[in-house]
């Protein structure tokens, strides 16, 4: 689409992205209407919002999904091969447009950074991260045959249920309490709220994303017979060979599983799923109590989605509907209609979907995969209909290929043998056109093969994978001799300039700009005890960052 197009000419609005982890798209009541998922604040959100019926991952896996995202590039371009490749710092994200669009940037949350920046463009992170930030999760190609300690296993699911506590009910407790303690900070921060800073904050959640367990007040939500089993089941000696290495890496081969297992671990995902929609609702209302409903765009998606026992597998990794399919609606009345968009996107389109939102321009001389959503939130109809992918982690020993066009799925790679899919007619690809093509689908396939050919060098970035996965191991290896240094994001919060201190400006006037809605003209010993806070706030930043 032109470079030029921009949203309707208004100030730049502020803009909430909110991030799900592992959340399956076909089966969310956004997608399915006879969905049993109770997710009322985004399917309320949904009918006022454009919802794309049709958005993809473009990697399967939480860190290259969310790298691709962020940089608007593919995994082969910027070596995000697995939950353990480094995010090379002068990589430009959206992070980085939007500060020189004038953007505050914030992250609250989730986003599986490798490697020593944990920011990223990022003025500010509020939380550090469930994941490391090192190599210790990376993959080994040269050993094939070897199950590594780190993967998936059934053990998530086995241990299904509800819960007073887990690392992830700990982590998402914590992202949402600074997300919403950011709002309330926003709009305290300007006596004039036509001179606040727009903000871009992505508040990411781990959930739903295993292990299968839920507080009691989500499994309650739900009963064991409400819950449907796996529609389609495969006999693992009929699997492909890539979800035959899947149900290896996660265990699960030769490892059955009873069907009052399998519903524990749906009912505790749907669960997660309505843990998921209450967090959005509690976001929701903060922007409506402090004014920022009608100045902020609300973008939800995910990182990618979870197969939860269908064709007989667990989790992701995989180009099939319910591992590649994401959440994705733009919320924003004022600038678009409400509609739903047929044509298939990715979220690589986000990038330059989010710089565009803002009101900037892409520069031409960066490298850049994804395309504008505006066409399609505008219902123009300059669309693309089109998502490529690629993985490069564990279950595959060849670089996996995807691309979606129209109503075709192709599925390439080097070991395998190629899959076609029409999506259309075949939603569960049960129907693998490429094993005995029509004479029409013999020529779809062969030019979806010959595109392929042509787009990736598949012998040249494997041996890119394989020495990133070579070099990251003997490193990793090195630095776990002596003293071990994280990179691990550490956030620093100075307790002794919070709430109430002694050594602070007049008890009055702290109490007056910590009130939200203030109820009174601001009194001149305020505005100069605020004007104090922030050079003293400005002075102590610029001490850290030296």
């Amino acid at each position: 689409m032109s470079q030029e197009t921009t949203y309707p000419s208004m100030k730049q609005p502020n803009i909430l992205f909110i991030m799900a982890d592992q959340m399956c798209a076909p089966i969310l009541p956004l997608y399915d209407p006879n969905s049993p998922i109770k997710m009322p604040n985004l399917s309320r959100l949904a009918t006022e919002s454009v919802v794309f019926d049709s958005a993809y991952c473009n990697s399967p896996l939480c860190a290259p999904s969310r790298f691709v995202l962020m940089s608007g590039q593919l995994p082969s371009k910027i070596g995000a091969y697995d939950n353990a490749a480094d995010f090379v710092s002068n990589i430009p994200t959206f992070a980085h447009y939007l500060r020189r669009l004038g953007y505050h940037t914030c992250l609250s949350g989730k986003m599986h950074f490798v490697g020593g920046d944990q920011l990223h463009g990022y003025e500010e992170r509020l939380t550090s991260d469930i994941y490391p930030a090192d190599y210790g999760w990376t993959v080994n190609w040269d050993l094939s045959d070897v199950r590594q300690d780190w993967y998936h296993n059934m053990s998530s699911v086995l241990d299904a249920g509800h819960c007073v506590r887990t690392n992830q009910i700990d982590f998402d407790e914590e992202v949402m309490y600074k997300a919403q303690q950011y709002l309330y900070d926003h709009v305290r921060k300007s006596v004039d709220p036509n001179q606040k800073q727009p903000f871009c904050l992505t508040v990411s959640l781990t959930h739903p994303h295993d292990p299968y367990t839920t507080l009691k007040h989500f499994w309650d939500m739900y009963k064991d017979e409400d819950i449907p089993l796996p529609t389609i089941n495969i006999k693992q000696e009929e699997q492909d060979p890539h979800s035959t290495r899947l149900m290896k890496v996660i265990d699960i081969w030769d490892n059955p599983m009873s069907e009052e297992a399998i519903r524990r671990a749906r009912r505790a995902y749907y669960g997660n799923c309505s843990y998921v929609d209450a967090n959005v609702g509690k976001l929701l209302q903060v922007l409506k109590e402090c004014d920022l409903a009608d100045d902020t765009i609300v973008i939800f998606s995910g990182d990618h989605g979870d197969f939860l026992g269908e064709r007989g597998l667990w989790y992701k990794m995989s180009f099939l509907e319910p591992s590649a399919r994401v959440p994705l609606l733009v919320y924003a009345p004022k600038y678009f209609s409400p509609h739903r968009v047929q044509e298939s996107i990715s979220t690589v389109d986000l990038f330059p979907t989010l710089v565009h939102l803002a009101g900037g321009q892409l520069q031409t001389d960066l490298a850049i995969d994804g395309r504008s959503l505006l066409p399609h939130l505008t219902d123009a109809k300059n669309k693309h209909d089109e998502v490529v992918g690629e993985y490069m982690a564990e279950g595959t020993l060849a670089p996996l290929m995807m691309i979606r066009r129209g109503i075709y799925k192709f599925i390439y790679c080097s070991i395998d043998p190629p899959q076609l899919f029409n999506i259309k007619d075949d939603p569960n690809e049960m129907n693998n056109l490429a094993q005995k093509p029509s004479a029409e689908h013999a020529q779809i396939l062969d030019q979806f093969i010959k595109e392929a050919e042509q787009r990736w060098d598949i012998p040249s970035i494997t041996a890119q994978v394989l020495r990133s996965q070579r070099q990251r191991r003997f490193t990793d290896a090195a630095l776990r001799i002596g003293q071990w240094k994280p990179w691990d994001h550490q956030p620093f919060k100075d307790a002794s300039k919070q709430y109430i201190r002694s050594v602070a400006p007049i008890l009055d006037d702290l109490e007056y700009l910590a009130r939200y809605p203030r109820t009174a003209e601001i009194p001149p010993s305020a505005l100069k005890t605020k004007i104090e806070l922030e050079n003293s706030a400005r002075i102590q930043k610029n001490i850290a960052d030296v």
